[in-house]
């Protein structure tokens, strides 16, 4: 996919770097596909605002993507590319020989009319899903389970990719778009290839109201505010604000959150960041 930069003829248009949707084969979505949405605005179940900043954007209706790709040895045909308000990458709408259809999430490079699989004995191609145990050692894989017939729950995002690295028994050794390298089951299912839309992170919304549009609200800084409503507020003139850190205390920029005796810990080989 491609990115394209608008002529100025209006001021929201100046820095707006829009997709060009090239991939995308179909507007309209398969209706037996659906699920309604309700918006919460950031509020509990009696009303209160638990998370800021939310609210608003237009209306949408979920797409049921399946992440389990538990239809084995079973061919589909892709019958279209699809936007998916809800997630960064496209879609695909497959339809299996017996005559069901279902979405996935699609890989880079993923035509209309290709046949996709999954099962234990496929052949490692772009849009096949394999157990991590079956996969050549060196490919690059996305949608990747974390227990065995769970559903795919890491590597979803637009332009995302995985490296299988290795093997060790029950166990593979994988590398994430983070830079971590872990461990995960053998049993456990991946699609091969790159997730589409990699251009994502090269957008430009352009203007405030185009980010109302996705449902988020203006957020306002901790230090423009008073010392009643936020740590870092407060002080005489344009103070910095101190050590930055949430509006409950928490410090940020540095200091570790995540539990020091984490189930996972023993699974981790290298921490993202560190060489």
């Amino acid at each position: 996919m491609a990115v394209k930069k608008l002529r100025p003829i209006t001021p929201g248009q100046r820095f707006r770097i829009a997709p060009t949707f090239s991939e995308i084969t179909k507007s309209s979505p398969e209706k037996s596909l659906l699920a309604p949405m309700k918006k919460t605005g950031g509020r509990n179940n009696s009303g209160k605002m638990t998370m800021r900043y939310r609210g608003g954007g237009h209306k949408r209706r979920y797409r049921i993507i399946d992440f389990k790709r538990s239809k084995h040895e079973v061919p589909a045909e892709v019958l279209s590319i699809e936007y998916d308000p809800n997630r960064t990458a496209y879609i695909a709408l497959l339809q299996y020989e017996d005559g069901e259809k279902t979405y996935i999430i699609a890989p880079q490079g993923i035509k209309v009319g290709q046949k996709v699989k999954s099962g234990e004995s496929v052949p490692p191609e772009v849009g096949n899903a394999l157990p991590l145990g079956k996969i050549p050692v060196g490919s690059i894989i996305h949608n990747i389970e974390l227990r065995p017939g769970k559903g795919a729950s890491i590597v979803r995002s637009a332009g995302g990719y995985a490296q299988l690295l290795g093997r060790s028994g029950k166990y593979v050794t994988i590398k994430l778009p983070s830079g971590e390298t872990r461990m995960v089951l053998g049993a456990c299912y991946a699609t091969i290839g790159t997730v589409s839309n990699n251009d994502h992170m090269n957008e430009q919304l352009g203007k405030a109201g185009r980010k109302r549009w996705l449902g988020r609200r203006p957020r306002t800084r901790g230090v423009a505010m008073n010392p009643v409503d936020h740590p870092m507020g407060g002080g005489e003139g344009r103070a910095s604000g101190g050590h930055p850190r949430s509006r409950t205390g928490l410090y940020s920029k540095g200091k570790k959150t995540r539990s020091p005796h984490k189930y996972s810990d023993r699974l981790i080989i290298s921490r993202k960041g560190k060489k």
